[in-house]
């Protein structure tokens, strides 16, 4: 009698985000540990975002139909927002201005948002689970010539009085922890709705359905009317369009959007 096949190893389904990252950093001492996910880093308009997630020993698995947020529809973030809010023992998201973005670069406004993430918090995490391969959380080794380094201008110091928990970066982390991609969610929806009251006040950009990114319409309506106040100038945008016959005015000047 021919011997049974052994029964397949069970596997975690693709695309389900698990703790099993965390908790890994919970067995190796942390009290507490924090998913750090960012949205609006290539946009033309808006803030940056930084959510931060935090997790403990005794946190159970994520609320059903958890994903990276790039994978949900708009209705299905929404609808994760009070869940992911109860199933987090602390969570925040921070942002930094388009006019911060312009003074110090993309990098250091993102440190910026992310340190005002954590300052919210009721306790610091002892360790940050980064989605990406570059640690653009921690302070850097030599401190910007404009302010302390955080990309503030030393008006607001450290915002999170000055402690930096330990930083492990991790490739596509917003597919594969749940605490990452429950900060990606919190982020994205907490900018959304950000972006959908800049449009209120300015509806000539289309806020409300591109988010501040280069969507055509958006880049249509900063060729017939030039940046705002919520653009970032040293992007590369649009120059304004002038009346038939006349000349092309000056593109304005900056850099085209970086992702370091």
């Amino acid at each position: 009698m021919s011997t049974p096949p052994p029964a397949p190893a069970r596997r975690v389904r693709a695309g389900v985000p698990t703790l099993r990252a965390e908790r890994e950093l919970l067995r190796g001492g942390h009290q507490l540990v924090a998913g750090v996910d960012e949205v609006g880093r290539g946009a033309l308009a808006g803030p940056v975002s930084v959510g931060v997630v935090c997790v403990q020993a005794r946190t159970r698995s994520a609320p059903t139909g958890l994903r990276d947020s790039k994978l949900l529809t708009p209705a299905a973030r929404e609808a994760l927002v009070a869940p992911l809010q109860r199933w987090a023992v602390a969570w925040a998201v921070g942002h930094a201005e388009a006019h911060e973005v312009d003074a110090v670069g993309i990098v250091a406004a993102l440190r910026l948002a992310g340190r005002r993430a954590l300052a919210q918090l009721p306790q610091q995490p002892g360790a940050v689970l980064l989605d990406g391969s570059h640690d653009w959380l921690s302070p850097p080794a030599q401190p910007l010539l404009l302010g302390d380094g955080d990309g503030d201008g030393g008006g607001d110091g450290d915002p999170s009085g000055g402690s930096c928990p330990v930083v492990v970066t991790r490739v596509k982390a917003d597919l594969s922890c749940a605490a990452v991609a429950a900060a990606s969610v919190l982020a994205k929806t907490t900018r959304d709705a950000l972006m959908r009251e800049h449009h209120l006040a300015d509806p000539r950009y289309g806020w409300d359905v591109n988010k501040g990114y280069s969507a055509p319409a958006h880049l249509s309506a900063l060729a017939a009317h030039g940046p705002c106040a919520q653009h970032r100038l040293s992007w590369r945008l649009p120059a304004p369009r002038t009346e038939a016959g006349g000349p092309r005015a000056e593109a304005v000047r900056g850099r085209a959007g970086r992702r370091a």
